[in-house]
């Protein structure tokens, strides 16, 4: 009867030492999937910035074309003494001045999302390292 109870105890023991360890590597498990999803995302986010730097670039060089283009044709009007047409030409350079500076700003704001999605890839590649090794 001893033997029994000893037996029966050990097995339950072995069981809760089992289910222990499975949850354990469990949560590990998807502490690491999580991480790989993070890192996932953020690399989708790096794409997305990075896309957004190149059209915003291509915008910038429009718009410093536009904007060459209105200076040669102000001062064309008023070498010509058009007054009417240099003051049109005077406004639309003032809007593509202001479009090139709405555009490099943007430029400098989807750098710096650039910058904060690869420290953010890095420090979760860091994290997903530290959880496969501990």
């Amino acid at each position: 009867m001893m033997k029994k109870i000893v037996c029966l105890a050990a097995a339950s023991a072995l069981m809760a030492m089992g289910s222990a360890f499975a949850q354990g590597t469990a949560d590990k498990d998807r502490d690491v999937s999580k991480d790989n999803r993070d890192i996932r995302q953020d690399k989708k986010d790096l794409r997305r910035d990075r896309k957004d730097v190149r059209e915003d670039r291509r915008d910038v060089r429009q718009d410093k074309a536009e904007l060459r283009k209105d200076q040669r044709e102000l001062r064309r009007e008023v070498k010509e003494g058009d007054k009417a047409g240099a003051a049109a030409e005077r406004r639309e350079v003032a809007r593509d001045k202001a479009d090139l500076r709405r555009d490099e700003k943007d430029v400098r704001r989807d750098r710096k999302d650039v910058r904060t999605d690869k420290r953010d890839l890095r420090k979760d590649r860091r994290e997903r390292n530290a959880d496969k090794q501990g």
